[in-house]
């Protein structure tokens, strides 16, 4: 096993450590950008919902101002944003690079498209279970909370699934510009060393990481569907 790594693998052998605390990193990431982002997204996203007109908490001026926000972050390619947000960044967490100066700009970058997946999955909520639930005179946090979410569970999971893959995207990019991870170990050795092993694997591990992300959000879309 070990000669054909040597064979096949020969730069990645030697850089195996930084290899594994890529890995490391990307997860890093990849966990704690995706929490902030779920928490955040899932907030906001059902704020839009709930004030868009006709539903229960109607408010045009709050829709507009968030909806023109969502759109005005989501048009903006994330290696600008990055960049762009580096004074904030600096200011928030103290540092603009390796994970801890990535994670501001990953949850700036993956929540606007996390509030449109959610906007999606809640505004298919049939309007009949709405009504039902105000008859029986359940209050607005009622029915975001029993008839919004909880209809909406399988949908949220399946816009979740989407979002984490798409984030996992967003780490590999902040490697551009010394975001660490696999990105970053990518451009330094596969890319600008031409180590093509390295690359080669690094992009196996990524579709290993795609694959688990789906596998399971199938499971959970499959135990919560009815």
């Amino acid at each position: 096993m070990l000669d054909l790594l040597e064979k096949y693998t020969p730069n990645l052998l030697d850089y195996s450590d930084e290899f594994v605390k890529s890995i490391s990193e990307t997860l890093q990431m990849l966990f704690l950008s995706g929490t902030y982002s779920f928490i955040v997204g899932l907030f906001l996203g059902t704020l839009l919902v709930v004030t868009r007109k006709g539903n229960i908490l109607e408010n045009r001026a709050v829709h507009r101002i968030l909806d023109g926000v969502v759109n005005l972050f989501r048009s903006i390619p994330f290696v600008i944003l990055i960049t762009a947000l580096i004074p904030l960044t600096k200011l928030i967490v103290g540092t603009f690079i390796g994970v801890k100066g990535t994670i501001f700009p990953l949850v700036v970058g993956c929540t606007p498209f996390f509030i449109r997946q959610v906007d999606m999955a809640l505004s298919d909520i049939d309007n009949g279970l709405i009504e039902a639930a105000q008859s029986m005179g359940l209050s607005p946090l009622g029915i975001i909370f029993r008839v919004y979410l909880k209809e909406s569970i399988p949908a949220l999971a399946r816009s979740t699934t989407i979002t984490t893959i798409s984030l996992l995207g967003l780490t590999a990019m902040g490697g551009a510009v010394g975001g660490g991870g696999l990105g970053s170990f990518v451009i330094r050795y596969g890319h600008n060393r031409f180590y093509q092993d390295i690359t080669y694997v690094s992009v196996i591990v990524i579709l290993i990481f795609v694959t688990i992300i789906q596998f399971i959000g199938n499971i959970i879309i499959k135990k919560t569907s009815h």
